[in-house]
């Protein structure tokens, strides 16, 4: 019998940001191993999601770390076609500000920020790398960071915004 597997997210877009190759000294000599990271997004719900994993080869690496990255996939909050506010996070030594852009100003940033901003389908928005750290593993981490205080945001919103009702205006009679 044979048993075919449905693939149900195929609806992802995938970015290798960084293949590294690793190597552990063991008994023998040294033993080589490669460390690929990937991001995902989906178009139609502005997700994202950043997988590390490592392997025997590059291709093994890289299914890895996309299947770790579709696991741990954030929904991204907009408003329009751009981000709601300037926000600023660090992950480790990267940080990075990501501020709204006007409509038709594009992706204006660099290096792994752009490909993780563009692959949350976030079409007006401006970032930059304000830490020392050049390490992309570090700055697609802070981006998603920031991108998720959008998310808390929008969570403390809905609980604070509950219409009160006046017991003064409801009592009165009009004259």
């Amino acid at each position: 019998m044979i048993r075919r597997r449905i693939n149900k997210e195929k609806d992802y877009d995938e970015q290798v940001l960084d293949i590294a190759r690793v190597t552990r000294v063991v008994a023998g000599g040294k033993r080589m191993s490669f460390r690929a990271t990937v991001a995902v997004g989906k178009k139609a719900e502005h997700n994202i999601g950043l997988g590390v994993a490592k392997g025997k080869d590059v291709a093994q690496a890289i299914e890895k770390a996309t299947n770790k990255a579709k696991k741990n996939v954030t929904a991204i909050v907009l408003r329009g076609d751009t981000i709601p506010f300037e926000v600023k996070a660090k992950y480790k030594a990267a940080r990075i500000i990501l501020k709204p852009a006007r409509s038709g100003r594009g992706i204006v940033a660099g290096g792994a920020v752009r490909l993780v901003l563009s692959l949350a389908h976030i079409t007006n928005v401006s970032a930059k790398i304000l830490g020392p750290s050049t390490n992309p593993i570090n700055n697609a981490r802070a981006t998603i960071l920031a991108l998720s205080k959008f998310k808390k945001f929008s969570q403390d919103n809905k609980s604070e915004t509950k219409p009160k009702q006046n017991a003064d205006s409801s009592n009165k009679t009009k004259s």
